[in-house]
């Protein structure tokens, strides 16, 4: 038996989990579950922007420290390894500002292990997920299980410290703003969106991922809401750098009324806009589990990934995964350069789900009346 098996009173623990959005997200389960076994401890999280922005409101959290991993990723790709080092020593200071008794690797990479070995916590519990000689820096490994879902394989590092995590509360954690709804109301009039009419429902629409073999077309994305009901609010989401790819979709739908609000929110914002929202449509990307933490309704397309793996384990969430043969490699390029499995999504099927979806939700709303 390990003889630090159990976690002492009021132990001081170190999640490292620095991007990205969905990601961090997933973890925010992770620290719920710790503190809801464990109220006593304190937890410190190392994040980096823009996911950090998630933390800010998380009660589970005690204390936030944010290093961005931009700048040193951009440093190590163009070798300029002084500057790398230089940040890394940044790193090393915030995080010897106090002790920890335990840290959670859960991003599994060399970098994390670097950043979780600087800690200089004498226990540091790595999660059987990537290599990249992550485990060289770890004292244990938390135990390997057969689901493949990454929540749950995450939770697993809740193990070496005594504590329950087959069975747990699942879902992302994001604490509601008291501003989030005067927010989204005036933002959306300022808009000309309406908010909270039932048969004119607000359905959000992402058309980008980071993930380049993720993405489905801009043309299917036209051709599947083009047959909606013009009732229906469509409000494009994204960065400024998804404009583009959004005003493709916009010129495609006959002059359709749409909306975008792409690049206008941070994360936060945009979650309070999300609640007050009816539906998302969106491949498998960070606002989908932005979604999820809000409890929107969603409608995500799978094609290199899977929901099994990553999808939302909440209720309200829906799934198209692609038909195609080459499916579920997880690859972030198409070795095909192809898109192959994402293009074999047919916009018909969207449409008719997206119908359905807001149907069943109508006639809810109406029975609840």
């Amino acid at each position: 038996m390990n003889r630090y098996d159990k976690l002492p009173k009021g132990a001081r623990v170190l999640i490292v989990r620095l991007s990205a959005i969905g990601d961090v997200l997933h973890v925010t389960a992770v620290a719920h579950n710790l503190k809801r076994q464990r109220p006593d401890c304190h937890i410190t999280w190392l994040a980096s922007p823009p996911a950090s922005t998630l933390l800010t409101q998380n009660d589970d959290v005690d204390r936030l420290l944010v290093w961005d991993r931009r700048p040193f990723d951009t440093a190590v790709s163009n070798g300029r390894i002084p500057a790398a080092l230089r940040m890394l020593r940044e790193a090393a200071h915030l995080l010897r500002a106090e002790p920890f008794d335990v840290a959670l690797d859960l991003q599994g990479l060399f970098l994390t292990g670097i950043l979780t070995r600087m800690s200089r916590a004498p226990r540091r519990i790595g999660i059987r997920e990537r290599h990249e000689g992550n485990p060289l820096f770890m004292t244990e490994m938390a135990p390997d299980i057969e689901d493949v879902h990454k929540v749950r394989r995450y939770m697993t590092s809740l193990a070496p410290l005594g504590l329950e995590f087959l069975r747990f509360t699942p879902g992302p954690i994001l604490r509601a703003g008291k501003s989030d709804v005067p927010f989204a109301r005036a933002f959306y009039a300022a808009h000309g969106i309406e908010m909270g009419r039932r048969l004119h429902p607000v359905v959000l629409v992402a058309v980008r991922t980071t993930w380049a073999d993720k993405q489905w077309s801009t043309a299917k994305f036209a051709a599947a809401l083009a047959p909606l009901p013009r009732r229906i609010q469509l409000v494009f989401i994204g960065s400024k750098g998804d404009a583009p790819y959004i005003e493709e979709v916009r010129r495609s739908l006959d002059g359709r009324t749409t909306h975008t609000i792409a690049g206008e929110t941070d994360l936060l914002q945009l979650a309070a806009l999300m609640r007050c929202a009816d539906l998302l449509l969106t491949c498998d990307t960070g606002p989908l589990y932005l979604a999820e933490a809000v409890h929107l309704t969603t409608l995500s397309l799978w094609g290199p990934t899977l929901p099994a793996i990553y999808g939302p384990l909440t209720s309200g969430h829906h799934f198209i995964l692609s038909p195609h043969i080459c499916r579920a490699c997880c690859r972030t390029r198409c070795r095909h350069k192809t898109n192959a499995c994402m293009e074999a999504i047919q916009p018909a099927v969207v449409t008719e789900k997206l119908l359905a979806i807001l149907a069943e939700k109508e006639a809810a709303a109406e029975g609840s009346r």
